[in-house]
């Protein structure tokens, strides 16, 4: 066999074994099976790499090259054929059916490094294991001196719990650019995500270039820039500028999924039908049923729902498309036919979700489509709607899967369902034996609050890190092959930025990651806590944010016989709370919480703080008395 070297930076090799005890492994998501053994493996400063020189690997090779250097300083040499390699990746030449097509074995011992698969995805994910045993300063983009680039000894046989690992990022409500969804991509490939579900239009903008309807991206992606309550914003005026916003052109479009591609990463594109369509009716008005259409524009953030009677929601402006206009399904037609152009990935993900009908039951044109069609109710209308456009997405090759309202009025013949209004829409499914995916809003709901509303941006609920970590996709009583996997989403009505976007992503993120790709058996709530902090080192090192919630304490408001009562917990063991009631700082010399507290009669505020040991973790919050007695039902 020809050898082939390729010299990335160059200088004597060298390898040196140090036999001594590691610190315990910490890994996220956690192997189906991990032995530690005695004894380090120390990087050499020259890094040899024995491996398959494949298209699908040399994007693995690449990310070696780049992670290992910038942090070590050290130079990198990997080839398809090199005896004296100190670490070797390998395809399996006979498929090891214990880890499937996504698993990996990976070995260190002290004298070197393997990790062999059956596909290079699984080279991949022992790579990412391998990043993880190293010390937290290998996630550093530059040279970080005087530190023991050291690696305990592991025996780890790995592979995923189910096929599709998601995250979905809404990039509609407010658009995030080509390198900040790269970036995204990024990590969410460090805990063995593989699909990512890219929502790219809705009210408040319309995110992809579709050349057979220009204006979707020439109107449709721009809106009046607001700041504060999304919501609750005002209502734009005729002559205030659309500044805010933007779209991917095709071309960034192919980039981005060439980007996941080679992280492994399928993405399933989302266009969100026939409700939250704002964006596509502001463009074309003759999609709509409703006259006046003409009239809307991009929607900035101003009320235009009234959820006061549950969902769906009524209407103020009208923001469907029109199941009983032609022009409509011919307009699907062609977005449909560019879309699928696009993205390899099998499904069109279509929406389908939270689509009001009060303007439907007005329009003489639905009437009419009704009497004709011999449909009884306006959930038989969205039925007849997705059904039609469950057509046209086959006819471009693709396969046809919305949120789980698609369920109502009949669901279409091949659907595959995303069950996010809870589990009973996914079990409903899979009875009906259609393929279900998991997000359900009682876990994987990552826009929601991690902690207290006093001190977390204010959304209307909440969803801690320890709640996220009970997800289980594979439901009890539902059979397994219909159960593609689970996902959390991540909707971005309140993500003004990067950094807050990563502050709602992570810790949670972990939690699902390892939710979907370990063993259930395998979860330890505290253990995993250990892990999420050794996680927060690497991410101040990277320079990403995370939210620090799992620390703050959480409060309890009780009306005990007229008297307001207030109960102080924490998500987290081994941390101590400490108070006040006089207005001032409490620090670990202040009174700590033992039991339920009735404030001072004449108190206004309490201040709260967590500590571990001698050391404040926590969150100085500032409670007012005021808001714990609204919560106890108590009037002042």
């Amino acid at each position: 066999m020809k050898k082939f070297a390729f010299l990335l930076a160059g200088c004597l090799p060298g390898i040196v074994a140090v036999c001594q005890q590691a610190a315990p492994v910490s890994i996220i998501p956690e192997p189906v099976q991990m032995v530690q053994n005695a004894g380090v493996f120390t990087l050499p400063s020259t890094i040899t790499i024995e491996a398959p020189i494949l298209p699908a690997v040399k994007p693995i090779l690449d990310m070696l090259q780049q992670r290992l250097s910038a942090a070590t300083g050290y130079k990198v040499l990997f080839g398809n054929e090199m005896p004296s390699a100190i670490l070797k990746l390998s395809l399996n030449k006979t498929a090891d059916a214990t880890i499937g097509i996504e698993g990996y074995r990976l070995n260190v011992s002290t004298t070197n490094i393997t990790i062999s698969a059956n596909q290079p995805a699984g080279l991949f994910y022992g790579v990412q294991t391998l990043m993880q045993l190293l010390p937290a300063e290998i996630e550093s983009k530059s040279v970080v001196q005087n530190v023991k680039w050291q690696a305990p000894c592991v025996t780890i046989t790995d592979y995923p719990k189910v096929g599709w690992r998601g995250l979905m990022f809404d990039v509609s409500r407010h658009f995030f650019t080509k390198k900040e969804v790269k970036d995204f991509i990024d990590q969410m490939s460090k805990y063995k995500y593989n699909l990512f579900h890219w929502h790219l239009t809705d009210d408040e903008g319309w995110r992809i270039e579709i050349k057979s309807y220009p204006n979707l991206t020439k109107k449709g992606a721009w809106s009046v820039a607001k700041t504060g309550y999304f919501g609750t914003f005002s209502q734009p005026l005729p002559d205030e500028p659309k500044t805010n916003g933007g779209f991917y052109t095709q071309d960034d479009i192919k980039e981005v999924i060439q980007y996941a591609k080679d992280r492994f990463i399928n993405i399933l594109p989302e266009v969100d039908v026939p409700g939250h369509s704002m964006a596509a009716v502001a463009s074309y008005p003759e999609l709509s049923c409703t006259p006046g259409a003409d009239k809307y524009d991009v929607i900035a953030g101003e009320s235009f729902m009234d959820w006061s009677h549950g969902a769906p929601p009524i209407a103020l402006k009208d923001n469907t498309l029109c199941p009983a206009n032609e022009k409509v399904y011919v307009f699907l037609d062609k977005v449909m036919t560019e879309i699928a152009g696009l993205f390899p990935f099998e499904y069109i993900h279509v929406g389908g979700d939270e689509c009001p009908k009060n303007f439907w039951e007005q329009s003489d044109a639905i009437k009419a489509l009704m009497q004709k069609e011999g449909l009884k109710t306006m959930e038989q209308v969205q039925s007849y709607f997705e059904k039609r456009l469950e057509k046209i997405v086959e006819s471009k090759g693709k396969k046809f899967m919305g949120w789980d309202e698609i369920l109502e009025g009949g669901l279409a013949p091949n659907a595959a369902v995303m069950s996010w209004r809870g589990e009973k829409g996914g079990i409903e499914a899979a009875k009906l034996k259609h393929d279900v995916v998991m997000s359900p809003t009682t876990y994987a709901y990552l826009d929601y609050m991690q902690g207290d509303e006093i001190i977390e941006p204010r959304i209307y609920a909440t969803l801690r890190l320890k709640k996220s970590y009970e997800f289980e996709p594979l439901l009890a009583g539902v059979d397994p092959k219909y159960i593609k996997g689970g996902q959390a989403n991540l909707w971005s009505e309140q993500l003004y930025n990067v950094r807050h976007m990563q502050y709602m992503l992570w810790p949670r993120a972990f939690a699902i990651a390892e939710c979907v790709w370990s063993p259930k058996e395998k979860k330890d709530w505290n253990h995993f806590v250990t892990k999420v902090e050794d996680q927060f080192k690497r991410y101040d090192i990277e320079q990403v944010k995370y939210a620090p919630s799992m620390y703050d304490p959480i409060f309890t408001a009780q009306n005990t016989n007229g008297q307001l009562q207030i109960e102080l917990a924490t998500e987290i063991e081994g941390l101590d709370i400490y108070y006040s009631f006089d207005n001032s700082f409490p620090d670990q010399y202040y009174p700590k919480y033992t039991a339920p507290l009735t404030p001072p009669k004449d108190a206004v505020m309490m201040k709260v703080i967590t500590y571990r040991g001698n050391k404040p973790i926590g969150r100085m919050i500032a409670m007012p008395l005021a808001e714990m007695q609204k919560r106890a039902g108590l009037k002042k």
